[in-house]
């Protein structure tokens, strides 16, 4: 879950994070999510925080770029987060030192939360008087934001199914044990034969802290990748298909019965997995998905467009705006 909320007064351009309410999850941790996230925020998967609640005093935790003592303002900002949210003295929060933005009369800062293995940062925005704080978005309207989004997503050395030259390319980042994600799995399996005009590119997004057997699902997937591309996205199928029988005990069991399954070399599949080769690609793929602000799973880019969860309307609202701009421009 994510562990700052929105803001109550706040205008967000774009959901920032979204959340993933895994029953299983809630009973691993022994407490009580906040009831306000549980019901608003239910569209994908993000790494979990309990948000802790005490009546003693707080000594802040925000320091200065050189480690003098926080100013008054990352004081009050600390004060106000930990009052509004009931973070108690188990939960570190450090607010950087405020500097300008790029928007005149707004300083920025980040505020960094961490309980335990758990740690999340989110950007802020100050008015310079110290009396308003907001957290969203900042849009240049000189620019084209999607064209921006869409250089930066790396889709080189990546499973793709679909026509290279498609005029939509639909990147979806994703991790395999993520409820949420078997859900646009089964949307996309349900809208893609009707929209031969859409590519589709595999991003590694494993939430290694909230899903334990997300990565070796990950490793599969990238061998299958390098030894048979085309085989990728049988095991991409058989994971997504299983993935209620699949556990962290039997998960790399599983991937070699699923890499069989595709006709695959099982002494070379396996010397994939534990090569540092795979990893390295993981994690350059969940890098990636970092330099992109992705927080949560899945999220997927329409030609750039972001859209966080697997809403199967909004999915296919963009697929067609994309179709329709371009005969346009055609035209």
């Amino acid at each position: 879950m994510n562990i700052i909320p929105k803001l109550r007064e706040e205008v967000d351009v774009k959901r920032f994070n979204t959340e993933c309410a895994e029953e299983s999850a809630q009973r691993a941790q022994g407490k009580i999510w906040i009831s306000a996230l549980a019901t608003l925020l239910t569209l994908a998967c993000a790494p979990g925080l309990v948000l802790g609640q005490t009546s003693a005093p707080v000594a802040s935790t925000s320091k200065t770029s050189a480690g003098a003592p926080p100013t008054a303002l990352q004081k009050s900002v600390e004060a106000y987060l930990r009052n509004l949210y009931a973070f108690g003295s188990d939960v570190q929060l450090t607010v950087s030192l405020p500097k300008e933005s790029e928007v005149p009369g707004l300083l920025e800062t980040t505020v960094d939360v961490k309980d335990g293995e758990n740690s999340q940062s989110a950007k802020f925005y100050l008015s310079k008087d110290g009396k308003y704080l907001v957290r969203g978005e900042v849009s240049d309207l000189s620019k084209d934001p999607v064209a921006e989004t869409r250089a930066r997503i790396q889709v080189n050395d990546a499973p793709s199914l679909g026509d290279l030259k498609a005029p939509v390319t639909l990147v979806e980042f994703s991790d395999f044990q993520c409820p949420v994600c078997r859900s646009l799995h089964d949307v996309l399996r349900a809208l893609l034969p009707n929209y031969p005009q859409v590519r589709v590119v595999f991003k590694d997004f494993p939430l290694e802290s909230l899903h334990p057997w997300a990565r070796t699902a990950a490793l599969a997937g990238r061998c299958a990748y390098q030894q048979d591309p085309k085989a990728f996205w049988k095991v991409y199928d058989a994971i997504y298909d299983q993935q209620e029988v699949i556990s962290a005990a039997n998960a790399w069991s599983k991937m070699a019965d699923f890499a069989a399954a595709a006709g695959l070399n099982p002494d070379a599949f396996k010397a994939c997995m534990a090569s540092p080769e795979a990893a390295a690609a993981v994690d350059a793929s969940r890098a990636n998905g970092q330099q992109l602000e992705v927080g949560s799973t899945p999220t997927v880019f329409v030609n750039g467009r972001r859209l966080v969860g697997g809403d199967p309307h909004l999915l296919e609202q963009y697929i067609k705006y994309e179709l329709a701009q371009q005969r346009a421009a055609k035209n």
